[in-house]
């Protein structure tokens, strides 16, 4: 990553008596708020605390950025990742925005001259760390400088009710007593209704403007599959998709491992994790960045705050410890509002080692906190409804229509009389005295000549060979089900073996009937979503984007940096070959004008001539 110094000394893009609202033009290239934006910014503006609760992509940034350039002195952005910072830092300077991160990594003279700079008024956002902010030596600078406005980032991480508590975070409510007269506002993407009022709480904000956005992202198809086998579900997903996808796991091993089978298969990917050095994790963010790459497989240590708008997919290898999660880490797809997936790969064994980490954590207050929120976790994965309803409803958002754009409302599960069908598992389960693990089962189930079961006797059992018409992936999602319809249970004491509840006895002996849907057992690619795709050039979009990662090159930035997709998508839909055009797509403002609008102009006017 470069060292994020501005240059004090470019011409600001911003006229003398600077509005949000021409900053948002002249600056942004945008020519609207979104819903909300608008009150929030001319609250903080007029002095006023606030709390915004925005979905990822939703334009939380700029309710802080543009105070920023209209309010005197500087705003102190509190974040609780580097390479956060270092992302936010480097689209504000391709804006011209004067702005710097200030963090241990740096050389000591470069943070003194970081220092400086905010001390006389020469940066209009500096970028911190939590733990930064509550050192008494930075407080001492900060009561030298003119400051404007604190910004809390990822404000959940204040609460102890919320996904990603921590203890840093907690101590910010200490800015109110220290700071009377600067405003706050708090921001996040992922807050319950206990969560979002303990932020208030703890951060002391005064009679704050509390705005909640929509959570629906409603360019994100979300898809559920059962887990059966999982790296050949990732090949065949990953090959029908374009563009940049994430892929996460929940541990290293599982990081690496599913990395070094996808790169012998010759996919653009790469690993990241916490057990990597900080120079390897550096070094993969940027190649994802700058488009070198095009999958990265990680834990959730990666993409927080990650701006890259072109990430097309984000499949979860395991389930997510809580809504809150999943949501955070899906809406790292599709933030420039074009069509994106979700892809959640789900398997009870999975969710029964993941209640048992939580059931083993210290502090029994905040383990029942993660067991519920894992709880509603497995609802959603194991839903038969609209998957957005039931996201939405988590988070007190309800709707009583489908979306028409996640599996469930794309392809409908279709029930079936599965009583014979479970009958046939139970028994399997029952007659291997239940001390068999699912693929044990479905080995004997589907007549399987293997050793092993030979030896155990298991191929003269009466339940051998009575599924054998069905395939593994179709009797997985068949015992998943009836995990679900709580007939099964694994126990993960003993190696994931299935044991039957009470409520197995009445269907083995027929005495009520069980519905089932019938598995899903391959991807439909083919099925499109209700909104119709933008009208635009696809040819032109093409030649754009090469022209983009040409100057994203030559200017040493990632390639969204110099524009977006959709902002090139934009272009490819108006033709712009003026100025004054051009300052009509969205997300060019005068900096970017002045910077690449007249190459962008030219291969436009070439291609539109060329093709008259």
């Amino acid at each position: 990553m470069t060292t994020a110094i501005p240059n004090t000394t470019q011409d600001s893009p911003l006229p003398p008596a600077a509005t949000p609202e021409t900053v948002l033009k002249d600056v942004f290239g945008y020519d609207a708020f979104r819903e909300g934006q608008g009150d929030v910014i001319h609250h903080v503006c007029n002095g006023g605390d606030a709390l915004v609760l925005l979905p990822t992509g939703g334009g939380k940034s700029l309710c802080y950025q543009i105070p920023a350039l209209v309010m005197q002195g500087t705003t102190i952005v509190v974040s609780p990742l580097i390479s956060l910072m270092q992302d936010q830092v480097e689209q504000l300077l391709a804006l011209g925005v004067s702005a710097a991160y200030l963090n241990s990594t740096l050389p000591t003279d470069t943070q003194s001259d970081i220092a400086d700079k905010l001390i006389n008024g020469k940066l209009d956002l500096l970028y911190v760390s939590p733990e930064r902010l509550l050192q008494f030596g930075f407080q001492q600078t900060l009561k030298h400088a003119d400051i404007s406005l604190f910004a809390i980032d990822e404000a959940h991480c204040v609460s102890h009710w919320g996904h990603d508590f921590r203890q840093d975070y907690r101590a910010l409510g200490q800015i109110k007593s220290r700071f009377k007269d600067i405003p706050v506002i708090g921001l996040t993407a992922t807050a319950d209704a206990a969560t979002q009022q303990d932020i208030l709480t703890q951060l002391q904000l005064d009679a704050p403007l509390v705005y909640k956005g929509s959570f629906d992202r409603p360019n994100i198809r979300y898809r559920v599959m059962s887990k059966y086998k999982a790296f050949e579900q990732v090949v065949a997903y990953v090959k029908q998709q374009d563009g940049s996808g994430i892929i996460y796991c929940n541990s290293r091993a599982k990081v690496d491992d599913l990395h070094a089978k996808l790169f012998r298969q010759g996919f653009r990917c790469a690993a990241y994790h916490a057990g990597l050095d900080t120079d390897e994790r550096e070094f993969v963010q940027r190649q994802f960045l700058t488009d070198k790459i095009d999958i990265v497989v990680a834990t959730v240590a990666f993409g927080m705050g990650i701006n890259k708008s072109n990430v097309r997919y984000v499949v979860h290898h395991d389930v997510p410890r809580s809504i809150e999660s999943y949501y955070q880490e899906t809406g790292r797809a599709g933030r420039d509002g074009l069509e994106s997936e979700a892809l959640l790969l789900f398997d009870e064994k999975d969710a029964a080692r993941v209640k048992q980490w939580i059931s083993q954590g210290e502090l029994e207050d905040r383990n029942q906190i993660e067991l519920q929120k894992f709880a509603a976790m497995e609802a959603f994965s194991e839903a038969q409804t609209c998957r957005r309803q039931v996201l939405l409803n988590y988070f007190s958002q309800f709707s009583d229509s489908a979306c028409g754009n996640c599996d469930i409302c794309l392809d409908p599960p279709k029930m079936i009389d599965g009583t014979v069908i479970s009958q046939k598992v139970l028994s399997c389960v029952l007659r291997l005295q239940q001390q068999a693990a699912t693929q044990y089962v479905i080995d004997v189930l589907r007549g399987k000549q293997l050793k092993r079961l030979q030896e155990a006797g298991h191929h003269q059992l009466s339940t051998y060979g009575i599924g054998k018409d069905k395939s593994d992936s179709y009797w997985h999602n068949i015992i998943n089900q009836l995990i679900h319809k709580g007939l099964i249970r694994v126990d993960i004491t003993a190696n994931a073996a299935l044991r039957l509840t009470e409520a197995a006895r009445p269907v083995l002996k027929g005495e009520i009937a069980i519905q089932l849907a019938t598995p899903r057992l391959e991807f439909k690619p083919d099925k499109k979503a209700k909104q119709a795709p933008s009208n635009y050039d696809r040819t032109l979009f093409m030649r754009l984007k090469h022209l983009r990662k040409v100057l994203a090159e030559e200017n040493e930035v990632p390639p969204y940096v110099v524009f977006s997709d959709a902002t090139l998508v934009d272009m490819a839909s108006k033709l712009p070959t003026t100025k004054d055009t051009m300052l009509d797509v969205s997300g060019v403002g005068q900096t970017k004008l002045t910077r690449y609008g007249d190459a962008f102009m030219q291969l436009i006017g070439d291609y539109v001539n060329r093709e008259a």
